[in-house]
């Protein structure tokens, strides 16, 4: 169902060639889909920010009230032109959410509008730095995070989902997709079991989720270990953040050309339609609002987590 639109996205971003622009191209036959594309240079060089919004039926845009999903393809680059040739295995987020784009897209125009309205964000860079990182290398980014996390996370967005390669660790040992906990206002929060009924329905397998620490949810720059940026998203907002890690078996470096597999991100682009589908008709919640009270009630705000400490936040 989702196949057809990953290996489009791949063949458009396999290029080093590739721009913000002719991604928007992919959509230019869609007449109810908005897309901006915005280039934004860094001190190591520069990136395209793509926006993806897809109006719901009910959606806040035509004036309705259903929640607004939203899903960030999480990455540093899709490519490390010149040190490495062709897309790297760190341009699986990217090619996600496009995909996730398209296929909500053809859903559209073939009459299945969901409810609430969707928007979609990533950057597209085919020339990405390389950073150091244990176990293996990852890929850097052309901007600092809270840049990133000013273009991708969208406020309009009451709903998040995280994709990410997460796959350069020795944390999770398997192929495919998994989850995070829910973190929100930097608490990290229990496995959302709708989220849980989704994952074993849309991959036919038991459901994979993977752990996460205090430090993976603090901003990039404060100088602790972090898993990736899958979580960085939970940083520049209050809503619910859930990571979806496209993953391996063994430690991949996130530079690593000829890592991609197909079948797991359409695998990660299928669960995040799915949880579009019911989280904008109100069926999947991310997180318990009765107990995010009841826990706020008892410690307290932990916001404090979303800074680079003190009381500067990292916004």
């Amino acid at each position: 169902m989702v196949l057809k639109q990953t290996l489009t996205a791949i063949e458009t971003l396999d290029s080093a060639n590739v721009s913000g622009e002719k991604v928007k191209a992919l959509f230019s036959q869609y007449s109810n889909v908005s897309v901006t594309v915005q280039t934004v240079t860094g001190e190591k060089g520069s990136t395209d920010f793509i926006k993806v919004v897809l109006p719901g039926s009910n959606g806040k845009i035509n004036g309705g009230n259903a929640p607004t999903f939203g899903i960030v393809g999480r990455l540093g680059g899709i490519g490390a032109r010149p040190t490495r040739i062709g897309m790297v295995s760190d341009a699986d987020g990217a090619v996600a959410a496009v995909a996730s784009a398209l296929k909500l897209a053809d859903m559209q125009e073939s009459g299945d509008l969901l409810l609430g309205d969707v928007i979609i964000s990533t950057h597209i860079c085919p020339d990405s730095p390389i950073r150091p990182h244990k176990p293996v290398d990852f890929m850097d980014s052309p901007i600092d995070i809270l840049t990133m996390n000013k273009y991708e996370v969208v406020p309009e967005m009451e709903a998040i989902l995280s994709i990410d390669t997460t796959k350069g660790n020795s944390v999770i040992n398997h192929k495919g997709i998994a989850i995070s906990p829910t973190v929100k206002e930097g608490y990290i929060l229990r496995v959302s079991d709708d989220l849980l009924r989704i994952m074993e329905r849309t991959t036919g397998r038991f459901a994979v989720t993977f752990p996460i620490t205090t430090q993976d949810i603090t901003p990039y720059g404060n100088d602790l270990y972090h898993i990736n940026s899958i979580l960085q998203p939970a940083v520049a907002t209050d809503s619910p953040v859930v990571g979806v890690a496209i993953t391996a078996q063994s430690v991949v470096p996130g530079c690593s050309t000829g890592a991609s597999h197909e079948v797991d991100i359409a695998d990660a682009v299928r669960f995040a339609v799915e949880v579009a589908k019911e989280t904008t008709n109100e069926d999947c919640q991310l997180y318990s609002k009765d107990e995010f009270n009841r826990i706020t009630e008892l410690y307290g705000s932990m916001k404090m987590l979303q800074t680079m400490g003190g009381i500067t936040p990292h916004r």
